[in-house]
């Protein structure tokens, strides 16, 4: 890039004349609209590469956790089917007050059979034109709005079971890519030992003082090294593509997590069974079920009242001597008698029955979580002891216990063999450290889940 202090410089050179003439000299001109033009594509060249940093910059800026979760909560797919189907409900909800449509028919009425001799004036018959409307209870119409507006909630309520397992996926690839990140820097460190390791091996093997054995170790150390760094890499994108799948991006996306992410073991104090009752999604999906099937309940209720008929009838007579005649009909049904009754008692019946099952099934499902959430607490409680003795204690041992051993290969005073046994010692504690830690995560992941926050 070039400064911009040579701009005044570029604009302002002008070729050196050979010698004095009296012609008009254009020189200078030239020199300037060329300077002045290289100036404008120069700046037009800044400007590029700084939309170009900036775009880099967005597509590389890091998420966090819950900037995740907001990106799944707006963009899933799954999510937005179920607000659709919510939509579907509430249309439906406004059609049920709609009657049927009407019947209408034309035909003839008291008309005698053709071949049957002398037919009086008056014997003719009549065209009819007949028209039916079916009224319905005004009471069935309320009960089956009331129960079709329940079923527009099961489906909001599904939404907020399904988010709860998208957000638990979401934070378990979170961690999970939280793991890998210390892996890997666990993972470059040792690399970095054992390939300083090589090289003193090699150094030292031509001048007697060391083993051929011992580079051929050193050697294939550092080759599984270099294997593991490239499954831990490979765990890294796999965990990237499903984030970006679950955000409804496209796989190869580019995304940075915030690996300075804390990620802490807070115990809910106001935890017992009415705090699940009222946060657990499908806790709260099985309660409206049985509030849903109250509803279908009172609407089969209504099935005991009658419905209504209206008919109306118009008759012209055949002959002319006879007057046009109509009759007009109002009638009601009787779904009180014993035969039509069974049906809609019977199932009366058998709805009762299904939401006791209900009930007994909701305390049993309260019982359990709430059970399984206690135990998650002490066992957490338990692996954070655990993690603080690594961290604290054995993985500072086992790394001072290294750089005594290497200090002491350097002066000689020890065979390879001994520091590769250090850090191998080393390297399988940090990675039995790293699958504690990861038990860790994946346990507050699901008891974050049980308890739905």
């Amino acid at each position: 890039m070039m400064d911009i202090k040579n701009d005044s410089q570029i604009t302002a050179f002008v070729p050196p004349s050979p010698r004095r003439s009296t012609c008009p000299d254009f020189s200078g001109r030239v020199g300037d609209e060329g300077g002045g033009a290289l100036v404008k594509v120069l700046r037009v060249c800044l400007v590029l590469i700084m939309m170009c940093v900036s775009l880099l910059t967005i597509a590389q800026q890091r998420m966090s956790l819950p900037q995740i979760l907001k990106e799944i909560e707006l963009n899933n797919p799954s999510l937005k089917a179920y607000d659709s189907q919510v939509q579907s409900r509430e249309a439906r909800v406004e059609g049920a007050g709609a009657w049927m449509a009407p019947m209408i028919g034309a035909g003839t009425f008291m008309t005698p059979y053709p071949g049957q001799g002398m037919v009086g004036e008056d014997d003719k018959g009549a065209f009819m034109i007949s028209a039916e409307q079916d009224i319905p209870n005004p009471a069935k119409i309320k009960a089956k709005r009331e129960y079709l507006a329940t079923l527009a909630e099961t489906y909001t309520l599904g939404k907020s079971e399904r988010f709860n397992d998208l957000r638990s996926r979401a934070r378990q690839l979170y961690f999970d890519l939280l793991i890998a990140a210390r892996k890997m820097k666990f993972q470059s460190e040792n690399r970095r030992i054992m390939q300083t390791m090589k090289k003193l091996a090699d150094i030292r093997y031509p001048y007697n003082q060391g083993r051929l054995n011992e580079v051929f170790k050193a050697e294939g150390r550092l080759a599984e090294a270099d294997n593991m760094i490239l499954m831990t890499e490979s765990q890294i994108r796999a965990n990237k593509i499903a984030l970006n799948a679950l955000m409804n991006r496209q796989p190869t996306a580019a995304l940075e997590i915030d690996t300075a992410y804390n990620v802490s073991f807070t115990p809910l104090a106001q935890l017992d069974s009415t705090y699940l009752a009222e946060t657990r999604s499908d806790i709260r999906h099985m309660e409206h079920n049985i509030h849903s099937m109250r509803a279908n309940i009172k609407q089969m209720q209504q099935e005991a009242k009658p419905d209504f008929k209206l008919r109306f009838d118009h008759m012209s007579n055949y002959s002319a001597m006879m007057p046009r005649q109509f009759t007009v009909m109002g009638m009601l049904s009787l779904p009180i008698v014993p035969w039509a009754s069974k049906m809609y008692k019977s199932e009366i019946k058998a709805m009762n029955f299904e939401i006791e099952a209900m009930r007994q099934q909701k305390k049993g499902m309260v019982t359990e979580m709430l059970a399984m959430a206690r135990s998650m607490e002490t066992e957490l409680n338990a692996m954070q002891k655990q993690l603080e003795n690594y961290e604290g204690k054995i993985l500072p041992v086992l790394r001072k216990s290294l750089d005594v051993s290497m200090l002491s290969y350097q002066e000689n005073k020890m065979d390879l063999s001994m520091v590769i046994d250090g850090w191998e010692a080393l390297n399988m504690t940090q990675m039995n450290y790293l699958d504690a830690l990861q038990r860790y995560y994946k346990m507050i992941t699901e008891y974050e889940k049980s308890i739905e926050r």
